[in-house]
């Protein structure tokens, strides 16, 4: 099994613990990780654009010149394409970006990106993360003894006091293990984990 070295919150190391290699150690499919990237982003497409078309402009009901006799060309309705104020021709119209991907791929996908970050060495094991309050500074200044550029802090269970701390830090975002996903995992140069989100995973995954 892959081990990884665990630490405390000043990077004083505390112990060593194996990985499940289903998990963290697996095959890296890139194609499944980027199909798993697309289907997040698709999904947060409103799909709410829209143009209005000749029949949803108002008016034009009437012919707005008789046929011959004008010199001009022939028109039907001044609200086609081809007048000022008529509706657009092939505008986008409201529409679901969404599609199917099984839950099977899923799994897969995020085991493949844990797996990266594993295998790339920027998987980085806590025994605990806890502050005693709510303090961006506190929450900073562990992080800034890791000398980490960008991370994705991963904890157990829901603690105020790491999450409101940490909302401020656009290089760090913090989500329980329940919320753990491709594209967070990929956007962030390192993952961080606490124990208690490493055994939530491996039963979710293994």
């Amino acid at each position: 099994m892959a081990k990884v070295t665990v630490y405390d919150m000043k990077k004083n190391q505390v112990s060593e613990r194996e990985l499940a290699d289903a998990v963290f150690d697996t095959e890296v499919k890139k194609y499944l990780v980027h199909d798993m990237v697309r289907y997040q982003l698709a999904a947060r497409r409103q799909g709410t654009a829209a143009t209005k078309n000749r029949s949803a402009v108002a008016g034009g009901g009437k012919k707005p010149f008789k046929q011959k006799g004008t010199g001009n060309a022939r028109q039907g309705t001044v609200s086609a394409p081809n007048h000022v104020g008529g509706g657009a021709a092939f505008g986008p119209s409201p529409r679901d970006y969404n599609f199917k991907l099984n839950r099977k791929v899923k799994k897969l996908a995020l085991c493949s990106a844990l797996s990266a970050r594993f295998q790339a060495d920027k998987l980085t094991v806590l025994s605990e993360l806890k502050l005693d309050e709510v303090s961006t500074k506190n929450f900073k200044q562990v992080f800034d003894g890791f000398d980490m550029e960008s991370a994705l802090v991963v904890i157990g269970s829901a603690c105020p006091e790491i999450e409101l701390s940490a909302r401020n830090l656009y290089k760090i975002k913090v989500v329980r293990a329940e919320g753990v996903n491709v594209y967070d995992v990929m956007k962030y140069s390192n993952l961080v984990l606490t124990e208690g989100a490493v055994d939530q995973l491996e039963g979710a995954l293994a």
